[in-house]
């Protein structure tokens, strides 16, 4: 196999830079994976600026592929030359753990995220456990499809898991990157979807991505209005919030799932969960069935990710635009 040529972070901050490695030879299990498109994830910014401690440099960012099978190792009988696939946050896992084998590879403790201590899909190959390279319906086109790998599973898998369906009353937390996917899955399960956000001007276009109820969380007296209304509030913002605010918009039982990182603790009383049973979750990406199955119903449901295209050399452009939150709503750079 030839050189992979992408582009890289050399410290924690740094503009990314033209990059070139040699992968190897091709493992048994793997498979390399010409790049046709790549998502820009807020997860690609923290890792840049090493903003989780857990970044070795020089490295490739990139975590939201789409691309085409060129290579196959040995061993592998899942995946074929040409296959359009997609890769997601993971890479690889153990394989034998007691997650692995129930098929949650994610809560692998051995697991391995496609660009942190590897090289991912800011670059025109990358190589993979073939695993985690999920083939793709026909009927999604790359670009759209590339943020649901990442963005996509991350709001799916709590849907799921949470058994939302026709009767649930499901609210949103923020219509970003995350956000705007969420809706539209969770009007895809058949829920009463309410978007919640700081900006009231997108209340029109939540409504056409599916929501059927908006609330202005600018608003003080807007979350009270709201109190004991939901079966799920998913949070997909990376800033504080108003939590016991959100506890007491949940109906008995309810759940307030976490899948945007908050800089700091979460205030809440425990007696307002006790007396209603209601829980505070996190969640993180899913498993390649999982992904597999998000992107069959994404296919199904015309769920698609709005987004903004870069060439891959414009890469930096892209960061910038993503960290100042410019980017309405997901950035894909193309080879």
């Amino acid at each position: 196999m030839s050189e992979i040529h992408g582009l890289a972070v050399h410290a924690a901050g740094a503009h990314l830079l033209a990059y070139k490695f040699d992968p190897g030879e091709l493992q048994a299990n793997e498979v390399e994976v010409k790049i046709s498109h790549c998502g820009v994830c807020h997860s690609d910014v923290h890792l840049i600026d090493n903003d989780w401690g857990i970044s070795k440099y020089p490295f490739i960012p990139g975590h939201e592929i789409v691309g085409t099978v060129v290579g196959v190792g040995s061993a592998v009988k899942d995946r074929a030359m040409g296959e359009r696939v997609g890769i997601g946050w993971q890479a690889d896992s153990c394989g034998i753990c007691e997650w692995c084998r129930q098929g949650q590879e994610q809560l692998c403790a051995k697991s391995q995220p496609t660009c942190v201590g590897r090289n991912g899909g800011f670059a025109d190959k990358v190589r993979v456990n073939s695993r985690f390279a999920v083939p793709l319906p026909a009927t999604l086109e790359s670009e759209n499809a590339a943020p649901l790998l990442c963005a996509g599973i991350t709001v799916y898998a709590p849907l799921r898991n949470y058994e939302v369906r026709p009767s649930s009353r499901v609210g949103v937390i923020g219509i970003g990157g995350l956000g705007h996917l969420g809706v539209q899955f969770a009007r895809a399960f058949g829920a009463e979807v309410t978007a919640f956000s700081t900006s009231k001007d997108k209340e029109a276009e939540a409504k056409q991505l599916g929501a059927h109820h908006f609330v202005n969380t600018r608003d003080t007296g807007a979350l009270k209005k709201v109190a004991g209304s939901f079966d799920l509030l998913l949070s997909t913002v990376s800033a504080d919030q108003e939590w016991q605010a959100y506890v007491n918009a949940l109906r008995p039982k309810g759940t307030l799932c976490v899948v945007g990182a908050p800089p700091s603790p979460m205030p809440i009383l425990g007696g307002s969960l006790i007396t209603h049973q209601k829980a505070v979750a996190g969640s993180n990406t899913g498993s390649p069935q999982e992904i597999s199955e998000m992107l069959d119903v994404a296919a199904r449901h015309g769920v698609k990710a709005i987004t903004e295209r870069f060439a891959m050399a414009k890469a930096n452009d892209a960061v910038t635009k993503v960290k100042k939150n410019q980017v309405r709503y997901r950035a894909v750079l193309t080879n």
